[in-house]
């Protein structure tokens, strides 16, 4: 898609590959949610071209202008939105009853999709009588048994408690996978990103001011945003025991997170919980790891210390570290020196699997 509205100050030119999963991410008021409105129909852009697989639903060259409810399109906000006066059950039957199916074929899909985000219990209750997490699930459902060609998320887990967002964002990492669902998620969490995209868009003042694969760009942001949010380091590997991740190249990373043994998996802490050592440090329980510096960066009081690129190719571990600090260890390019993290700074995430 292309597209430029005035009004709000948006002049993008996106595109998400078939069965991809793309993040917007940005700060607020730059236009994540207007963009996901002009794909689905419900804005007009003032200049742009929507084109959903071979179909083109929005030109304004052309006048072509399909509405929303024909574009095969499901939109997912923060929050449920559910018809209060219908059941659960009848909820999530709407969109197939609408596509022609007959009452009880459309009750069969409302019961598999309830099903899969584990809301079959739910069916008959109404939706004044759901939890915030709960009535997120039935969105879901929802969405998805529209069969939708894409699926666009609003901040779909903005609006739920610390305890349901995590298996919330499980739930939609997994069903977005088992079938290359197209889709396109607005956040400004990174875990959102990381969990469920392959692809991320950073906007700022209404336009795209980075894209990539959604690691390079929360690892090594380019963007003002991009760093705020992100410059994390993330460190690949699967779950050996719980707490502890082993990387590819045999190195052990303990931290926190309730993630299964055998589990693919990314290891996530901050470059400001890294301690810098110029030997091994002895007799704390923390992760060390040994670093070769690649890039030294200066941020006013701050110096940032990156090392080579990682054995799997995933860019190189960040410290930050006092301008006095990396003056005393004469801290400089090629220079091996040993990161240390304590086990408390390092959450450990699974990893979202590539489609």
């Amino acid at each position: 898609m292309a597209a430029r509205l005035r009004q709000r100050g948006l002049d993008v030119d996106i595109s998400v590959e078939d069965g991809q999963v793309l993040a917007v991410l940005g700060p607020n008021g730059v236009g994540k949610s207007t963009l996901l409105q002009i794909v689905a129909g419900l804005v007009r852009p003032d200049s742009g071209r929507v084109q959903i697989g071979a179909d083109v639903v929005t030109d304004t060259h052309t006048g072509a202008f399909v509405p929303a409810h024909s574009r095969g399109v499901a939109l997912l906000a923060q929050q449920a939105m559910l018809f209060p006066h219908l059941s659960v059950g009848a909820n999530v039957a709407y969109a197939p009853r609408c596509r022609g199916l007959s009452r009880a074929a459309a009750r069969e899909q409302a019961r598999h999709w309830l099903d899969a985000v584990g809301a079959g219990d739910l069916a008959g209750r109404r939706p004044a009588q759901l939890s915030g997490g709960q009535a997120q699930r039935v969105a879901v459902a929802r969405a998805l048994a529209a069969e939708p060609r894409v699926l666009l998320l609003d901040e779909p887990f903005a609006a739920l408690d610390v305890t349901a967002a995590p298996a919330l964002r499980r739930l939609l990492r997994d069903l977005l996978r088992e079938r290359s669902r197209t889709a396109i998620i607005v956040t400004h969490d990174m875990l959102d990103a990381l969990a469920v995209a392959d692809t991320a868009v950073v906007l700022e003042g209404g336009r795209v001011a980075e894209r990539g694969p959604v690691r390079s760009v929360l690892s090594t942001p380019r963007s003002d945003f991009g760093a705020r949010i992100a410059g994390v380091n993330l460190v690949s590997g699967v779950v050996s025991a719980r707490g502890s991740l082993r990387t590819e190249w045999g190195a052990e990373i303990s931290g926190a997170g309730d993630v299964e043994p055998g589990v693919a998996a990314i290891a996530l802490f901050r470059p400001s919980s890294v301690a810098v050592h110029l030997e091994p440090p002895h007799g704390s329980p923390r992760n060390v790891l040994a670093v070769t510096l690649a890039d030294i960066d200066v941020h006013g009081p701050v110096v940032r210390v990156r090392g080579a690129e990682l054995p799997d190719g995933a860019p190189g571990l960040a410290a930050d570290v006092t301008a006095a600090s990396a003056v005393d260890l004469g801290l400089e390019p090629g220079r091996t020196v040993y990161f240390a993290i304590k086990a408390q700074e390092v959450g450990l995430h699974p990893a979202h699997g590539m489609h």
